[in-house]
């Protein structure tokens, strides 16, 4: 009688023992979503001016990219957590199916109250997709060989802010905005094939599995309102307004109380164990500040780029594509680099330093700076970001054991998205303030006695330097000062560019000191040699 050997159970292999052609085949998988995921948030910005007119409700704009926002933010350490409970696949699969069915209903929307609900639903989805890609990546690799491919995952987002923008712009153009959240369904399904068939449940130990309800609605009432000030604050109420003083001291009310459920949690969301770890404290530190530069310095150097420079949309588009594509090969580079050499604390500061040459000589740009000049400056800071984003994430997966993983991985994406918006508003508030210093310095007197009271103040923004509806505007109210008109409209033209110029040269010195910041929490990073195995 031939006997026969069963095959092992599933449950009984572990990540890391994967074959290659299941490895292979699974790393397709998440580099696929989490392209998905993050080119959501580049997309649908060239395709807004045109959902705006056909859904109406312009003032709900800053809603659709403040939902998405929000929710993946929020997901992030949620579905870790989870994931370390209860086991990724299915986690990840069902981030997938709930991201593809949001993007359907976001493109089939009728109103900007549907989009913008469906728009939170898709920032679940892919807060879970971002969030558990770089846990499976830790999973199967030990963290000795895990830079190159975590290297190759951080390359994707800046793929995805080069893309983006531009296949956004060419559906909306050649069919409709709709389109824009109907190409997620193709690279969606692909991902959904290729996770749903290669990638196997292997679910954690046996024990008692605990979801923290009070720390997930603490969290998640914390955050919120967070958000909502740091977007709101300076744009469409001023810092000091009833409803951002409100917002920021509900924050600080639910944060309080956050930390009290996890002390005592079974399974707290956020372990506050885990700020006890040296390492980890530190990373997140250095984490959450670079990503203020990096949003933050990103977002404004745009604005530079059109309003000094005198640069189009598409011009100033074609300058950043050089940052971003060399910032995708550094990433990449720091990976393999740090997978070979096996110490990570060296190139953190090696990237943090020429991070600040960049952000100086950045700094130093003034409204003669020539276009060639600022895609140098550009470049060199990307040189330094790419260095430096990548190791994070490997850096806190190292020093933590692996069954937090999941909630390690997705507390540092929870971090880089705040520390993002927290750079955002910060240097916005920056700028604006020194804006409005510089423009007060460089205007003429006689262009203010030549004005009604409050007209100027009202209409010398930086949009008339991009908005051609601002531009018209401020011409229509010169038009009215008789011959010299043009002459003083040339003149405030003028100091509006050199005003926003010294507010964007605010934004980089903010950025110098926040890096500065970060090298030195860099500096007394301890040195853990990067395991080579899982244990």
């Amino acid at each position: 009688m031939r006997s026969q050997t069963p095959a092992a159970p599933e449950a009984t292999l572990t990540y890391h023992d994967l074959p290659r052609r299941q490895l292979v085949t699974t790393l397709a998988g998440l580099l696929v979503g989490l392209l998905l995921a993050a080119m959501d948030q580049t997309i649908v910005g060239t395709a807004m001016p045109r959902i705006v007119a056909d859904l109406q409700g312009f003032e709900q704009y800053a809603w659709v990219f403040t939902a998405y926002m929000m929710a993946s933010t929020t997901t992030a350490p949620i579905s870790g957590k989870l994931s370390d409970l209860y086991g990724r696949k299915w986690l990840y699969l069902g981030g997938i199916v709930l991201f593809l069915v949001a993007s359907v209903l976001c493109g089939a929307s009728q109103s900007m109250l549907q989009l913008i609900v469906f728009r939170g639903l898709q920032g679940v989805g892919g807060g879970i997709l971002i969030a558990n890609a770089f846990t499976i990546v830790g999973d199967i690799f030990p963290p000795a060989e895990r830079g190159k491919y975590q290297g190759m995952f951080g390359a994707v987002f800046g793929l995805a802010s080069v893309i983006g923008p531009a296949l956004g712009g060419f559906l909306t153009d050649t069919g409709s905005w709709r389109w824009a959240f109907y190409v997620n369904i193709p690279l969606g399904l692909v991902t959904l094939a290729l996770i749903g068939r290669w990638f196997p449940h292997i679910p954690p130990r046996a024990g008692r599995r605990r979801i923290d309800w009070l720390g997930i609605g603490a969290l998640v009432a914390c955050v919120v309102p967070l958000l909502l000030a740091l977007s709101w604050g300076g744009t469409l109420y001023p810092w000091g307004s009833p409803t951002i003083l409100g917002l920021f001291a509900v924050a600080a009310v639910m944060l309080i109380i956050f930390l009290a459920v996890e002390r005592v949690a079974a399974e707290p969301v956020i372990p506050l164990s885990l700020f006890r770890n040296r390492t980890f404290s530190l990373t997140i530190l250095a984490t959450f500040l670079t990503a203020m530069v990096m949003l933050g310095a990103g977002v404004y150097m745009p604005l530079y780029v059109q309003a000094v420079l005198g640069a189009s949309a598409t011009e100033s588009g074609a300058i950043l594509i050089p940052m971003m594509v060399v910032m995708v090969l550094a990433t990449a580079t720091s990976g393999q680099i740090v997978a070979r050499w096996g110490r990570y604390r060296p190139l953190m500061l090696a990237g943090l330093a020429i991070m600040g040459v960049g952000l100086v000589l950045l700094a130093r740009m003034g409204s003669e700076t020539s276009r060639s000049a600022a895609v140098l400056n550009l470049v060199i800071t990307a040189v330094g970001l790419g260095t430096t984003m990548p190791l994070f994430v490997i850096v806190a997966q190292n020093a933590v054991p692996a069954n937090v993983l999941g909630v390690v991985t997705g507390s540092t994406q929870f971090f880089r998205q705040i520390g993002g918006t927290v750079g955002v508003a910060l240097m916005g508030s920056a700028m604006t303030a020194r804006f409005h210093v510089a423009l007060g310095r460089a205007l003429p007197p006689e262009v203010r006695a030549a004005l009604p009271d409050g007209s100027l103040d009202a209409l010398a923004t930086p949009q008339a330097l991009m908005n051609p509806e601002a531009a018209a505007g401020l011409r229509q109210t010169f038009a009215s000062l008789g011959p010299q008109s043009g002459a003083l409209l040339d003149q405030t033209l003028t100091a509006l560019r050199l005003a926003l110029a010294e507010g964007v040269h605010e934004v980089f010195l903010v950025a110098i000191a926040v890096v500065a910041a970060a090298f030195v929490a860099c500096l007394f990073l301890p040195e853990i040699p990067l395991r080579k195995t899982h244990r």
